[in-house]
């Protein structure tokens, strides 16, 4: 009798009991589970506090989302501005779906943006190397898209007029022949003759680990060399802006209101490898890094491997000796370079897709495809001095001076740069 009573009574309260603990449980897991989504992006600085993982300031969103509030927006970008949605995902091309782009969160988010300037290679990042870009819209968005490539490298007053806020954010790969430098400086100065504060997020420079390479002088400033700058100058897009502003490079010698949201868990000296191409003629680590040596060759007759799948690992060109050079290909039409140099003709040269990493600009291919040249006048084209960013590189080839007596001749520019560069660095 007196079981069944504390039966009756007991296991009714267990039952109940029960019943509200799996209700908190799932309650909890609902929320965690919104919560997720929301706070992923936010809790990055918390991530970077107990782990070597490098956070990119696109993802830093709860430094600039504030910065962001009421008004109008213009964005510099490109196919690697994006947000991780896993940081681990920053240094996995692998996974190609763990990211959002910056336009489409920042839309996602209620923040007003107008239009996007679309850098070299597009919006999308499809286009060729030096190919003409036309405005348009973004047919995933509809926001309107303005080219600062070509005619019009620098924004327009009228493009500007209807911005509070333009925010940087692009992929750079360290070397001052990549143009996206170049556009960050007439963003600048466009932006600081409006009036108008420039957003850049920060993002790691693959080539930072060194500096190398002649100095620019001002008489082959160019698109492809604005600043007397060596070819690889060891900074962030962040450091540089702060560069361009400090050493009064901008026109008039104005100054850009510039914020720059850094970066964590990054040093120059930390290796990283790009999620996302920075352009369809860098495929790979081993083109980033053979970049600053091989981009010399665009002002030769040599193929740097446009038009293959190792473009930036390899070189070649019909006019090469082929007793000397053994290996070969023949430059064709692809993804990023619908007309290559030399398409469709045999190429000698040399396969570097499996050479070690460079920690300095190697000129020795350079050198020995001139010393191996079939006829040696015809070697070298008007757009290799701006590229070198001196006159001094050619003669010195042609005049047979060695590797390590053309590197001698850098040395007091280099040091020169490395004090001033000091004054502008975020990172160790």
């Amino acid at each position: 009798m007196r079981l069944s009573m504390f039966k009756n009574r007991v296991f009714p309260i267990i039952i109940v009991l029960v019943l509200v603990l799996i209700s908190c449980g799932n309650k909890s897991r609902n929320d965690s589970a919104q919560n997720n989504g929301i706070l992923k992006q936010v809790q990055d600085d918390q991530i970077a506090k107990s782990d070597s993982k490098i956070i990119v300031g696109a993802n830093r969103t709860n430094q600039y989302l504030p910065l962001l509030n009421g008004k109008r927006i213009g964005i510099v970008a490109n196919q690697t501005s994006v947000i991780f949605k896993d940081v681990s995902a920053s240094q996995n091309r692998s996974q190609n779906e763990n990211y959002t782009h910056l336009v489409d969160s920042l839309i996602a988010q209620n923040v007003n943006v107008k239009k996007v300037f679309a850098p070299e290679h597009g919006f999308r990042g499809k286009a060729d190397a030096g190919e003409l870009l036309k405005d348009g819209i973004d047919t995933k968005t509809g926001v309107p898209i303005v080219s600062i490539y070509g005619k019009n490298k620098k924004p327009s007053p009228e493009q500007l007029k209807d911005l509070d806020l333009v925010i940087f954010d692009i992929q750079d790969v360290g070397a001052r022949f990549y143009t996206y430098i170049s556009s960050l400086h007439y963003v600048m100065e466009a932006c600081a003759e409006a009036n108008i504060p420039v957003l850049i997020l920060d993002r790691p420079n693959p080539n930072g680990h060194y500096i190398d390479g002649p100095v620019l002088e001002p008489k082959h400033q160019s698109f492809v060399g604005m600043h007397p700058i060596p070819v690889v100058h060891g900074m962030t897009i962040g450091e540089y802006a702060k560069m361009i502003n400090g050493e009064g490079w901008l026109e008039t010698n104005i100054k850009c209101d510039i914020t720059v949201i850094a970066m964590q868990n990054y040093s120059h000296d930390k290796a990283y490898h790009l999620p996302i191409l920075p352009s369809p003629n860098l495929p790979n680590d081993q083109a980033i890094n053979l970049y600053p040596s091989l981009c010399f060759f665009e002002g030769t007759n040599v193929n740097a491997g446009r038009g293959t799948s190792k473009q930036f690992q390899i070189y070649g060109s019909p006019y090469l000796d082929k007793t000397v050079y053994s290996f070969k290909y023949i430059p064709m039409p692809n993804f990023g370079s619908k007309h290559p140099k030399h398409d469709g003709v045999l190429c000698y040269g040399e396969d570097l897709s499996e050479t070690e990493k460079r920690h300095q600009i190697d000129l020795s291919y350079l050198i020995r495809a001139y010393q191996n040249s079939i006829d040696k006048s015809l070697f070298f084209n008007d757009y290799f001095s701006n590229l070198a960013g001196t006159t001094q590189l050619q003669q010195q080839i042609v005049a047979g001076v060695s590797e390590k007596e053309i590197r001698n001749t850098w040395v007091d520019g280099l040091e020169k740069f490395k004090t001033t560069r000091a004054k502008y660095l975020m990172y160790k």
